[in-house]
């Protein structure tokens, strides 16, 4: 929220134009914004809360959500709508260096940077911290400036690269880039909360053992 802040205080654009001149034109990203208007709203999706003995109740019903509202505050931190469509054309351009059919929407060695492990010491995620909003256990995973950077692979116990980056959102969402095999993984649902069920844990096992 504070980085956003400071896209629109330095740029002098509401911070909704600011990101949709510089990332979201650039990446064809048309159905992502703060709020899902009346022509998408038959492509919005539910999200749902897990409950105690397997049961799930509507957590976020379309029709009365508040993503149909433009908000007063755009957040930085977590205020967007997007499809898998879009998202992929965003990792896309990251798994291309910053680039997306012929457009940049960052210099190629910014982002090199931004995916580093910024951790003190080197240090992984649990050296610093105790998680508590994912299932996903950190070890061997650091920290970039906006994502998590896999730094070990034994110890994150999953079958990835080291430089594999992403991260994954509250309703259990995914995704991660990986620099090395040079593939992106995208994996939308609407779960609440993210420790519902290792999904992952799982995907990255899928994904990575179908490499040849």
């Amino acid at each position: 929220d504070v980085l956003g802040y400071l896209v629109q205080l330095l740029s002098g654009k509401p911070f909704d134009e600011y990101l949709r001149e510089h990332i979201f034109e650039p990446l064809d990203m048309t159905d992502t914004g703060f709020h899902v208007r009346d022509d998408q709203l038959d492509r919005f999706a539910a999200c749902y809360q897990y409950q105690t003995g397997d049961q799930f109740t509507l957590q976020d019903d379309p029709e009365t959500s508040p993503f149909r509202r433009k908000p007063q505050f755009m957040s930085g931190g977590g205020g967007l709508v997007s499809t898998i469509d879009d998202y992929f054309h965003f990792a896309q351009a990251l798994c291309q260096g910053g680039e997306f059919r012929g457009r940049r929407i960052i210099g190629r060695k910014t982002l090199e940077f931004m995916c580093r492990n910024h951790l003190p010491n080197n240090q992984d995620l649990p050296g610093l911290s105790v998680g508590a909003f994912s299932e996903t256990p950190f070890a061997g995973t650091g920290f970039g400036l906006g994502f998590s950077v896999k730094t070990d692979v034994a110890k994150s116990q999953t079958n990835g690269s080291v430089g594999e980056y992403g991260w994954g959102g509250l309703a259990s969402t995914n995704f991660f880039v990986d620099p090395v095999e040079e593939l992106v993984m995208i994996f939308m649902t609407q779960l609440i909360p993210s420790s519902t069920y290792p999904i992952r844990q799982e995907l990255r096992a899928i994904v990575n053992g179908a490499l040849l």
